[in-house]
C-alpha cells in the first residue's frame, strides 16, 4: 500500500524525536576563482623564482649589511625621525585646526597662512632652509621688537642638523595633518557641542572629552597613512643635511663597496619590515576608536556595547529594554 502525503505528514508528527533530515546544498561552482587563484599563485612563485635563483641579487651581502651595526643605528634614527616630526606634527595640526575654527580673525588668519606657505612649497627646499638657517643667522635672540634683547644664543648651537631635520618635517607635516583634523572635528554631530555646554561643560573640556573621542575615528587612518610616508620622507633629511638616516647610510655603503643593489635592498627590507609593524598598530588603533561604529560583536555581544556592559546584561540583574512596559 503507498503511504500518502497525510499519513507520513502524521508519522512525522508521532515521532518529533527522529532527526530532520536536511537538504544537501551544494555551493555554486565558481571555475573563475579558482583559475585567478592559480595564475596568481604561479605568478607569485615565478616572481620569487626569480628573485632567488639570481646571483646578481647578491643575497649574501644583503645578509651581511641587514645586521651591520651602522645599518641597524640608522634604522633606530629614522624611526626617532619619524615619531618625533610625527608628535610635532599632530601638536601643530590640532593648534591650527581650533584656531581655524576660531571666532578670532586674526587666528584664523594665522592658521590660514601657514597652511598657505607650508603645503605651497616643497618639503625638500624647506628642509635646505632649515639647514642653511645658521648661515642666514648666525645669532638668535629673544626680546622686545626694535627693543633689548633678553636672550642670545648661536644658531649652530641648537638648530643642530637633527633638531633642522625634526623641525622641518615636523612643520610641514602640521599643514597636511591640519586638514585632516579639521575633517574629523567636523564629522562630530554640532548638537552634542551644544548639549555639552548646556551641561556648562567649557570649550576645553568639549573639545577633550567630547568632540575629540569621536573625531578619533575619522583622524587616525589618514594618520596612520601620513605617519608611514613621514617614515618615507625621512630620506630627504639629506638636504639639511642629516647623514645618520637609513637612506643615506645604505647609500654610503653603496658608493663605497659598488653593491648598489644589495644596498637597495637593505634599505628596502627595512622600510618594509617597519611599514608592516606601523599596519598593524593602525589596525587595532582603528578599532579602538571604531567601537560603536562598525557594527561588530564580540561573544554574542550587541553593537556599540562594551564588555562591561554585555556582562551586566548577561546577569539578567537588569532589563534589557526597561521601557518596553511603558511604550505603546
Amino acid at each position: 500500500m503507498t503511504p500518502t502525503p497525510h499519513s507520513a505528514a502524521a508519522a512525522s508528527a508521532q515521532a518529533p524525536d527522529q532527526p530532520v533530515q536536511l537538504n544537501r546544498v551544494k555551493p555554486v561552482p565558481r571555475p573563475g576563482t579558482w583559475i585567478s587563484a592559480t595564475v596568481v599563485a604561479v605568478l607569485g612563485a615565478m616572481l620569487v623564482h626569480a628573485l632567488f635563483t639570481n646571483e646578481k641579487f647578491h643575497w649574501g651581502t644583503v645578509w651581511f649589511f641587514f645586521r651591520e651595526v651602522h645599518v641597524v643605528r640608522a634604522v633606530g634614527w629614522t624611526l626617532l625621525l619619524t615619531f618625533l616630526a610625527m608628535l610635532i606634527g599632530i601638536v601643530l595640526a590640532v593648534t591650527t585646526a581650533v584656531m581655524r575654527q576660531s571666532s578670532n580673525p586674526v587666528l584664523r588668519w594665522v592658521s590660514l597662512s601657514y597652511l598657505w606657505f607650508f603645503r605651497g612649497t616643497p618639503i625638500y627646499t624647506q628642509l635646505v632652509f632649515w639647514g642653511a638657517l645658521s648661515a642666514l643667522y648666525q645669532y638668535l635672540s629673544l626680546g622686545i621688537p626694535f627693543g633689548p634683547e633678553l636672550l642670545t644664543f648661536r644658531t649652530t648651537t641648537v638648530f643642530t642638523p637633527f633638531v633642522a631635520a625634526v623641525l622641518g618635517l615636523g612643520i610641514n607635516e602640521g599643514a597636511y595633518l591640519s586638514e585632516i583634523v579639521r575633517s574629523g572635528l567636523a564629522s562630530v554631530d554640532p548638537g552634542q557641542t551644544e548639549a555639552a555646554g548646556a551641561l556648562g561643560m567649557s570649550k576645553g573640556q568639549i573639545l577633550r572629552r567630547i568632540v575629540l573621542p569621536q573625531a578619533m575615528r575619522v583622524i587616525v587612518p589618514p594618520t596612520g597613512n601620513e605617519t608611514i610616508s613621514m617614515l618615507k620622507t625621512t630620506s630627504l633629511v639629506l638636504a639639511v643635511p642629516f647623514t645618520l638616516d637609513l637612506t643615506f647610510v645604505t647609500n654610503s655603503y653603496a658608493s663605497y663597496t659598488y653593491q648598489t643593489i644589495p644596498l637597495l635592498i637593505v634599505a628596502a627590507l627595512w622600510y618594509i619590515i617597519i611599514t608592516s609593524i606601523l599596519m598593524v598598530g593602525q589596525h587595532f588603533i582603528e578599532r579602538y576608536y571604531g567601537r560603536g561604529f562598525d557594527g561588530s560583536t564580540k561573544a554574542g555581544g550587541r553593537r556599540g556595547m562594551s564588555a562591561r556592559q554585555q556582562a551586566i546584561l548577561d546577569s539578567h540583574t537588569t532589563k534589557e529594554t526597561p521601557f518596553l512596559e511603558v511604550t505603546p
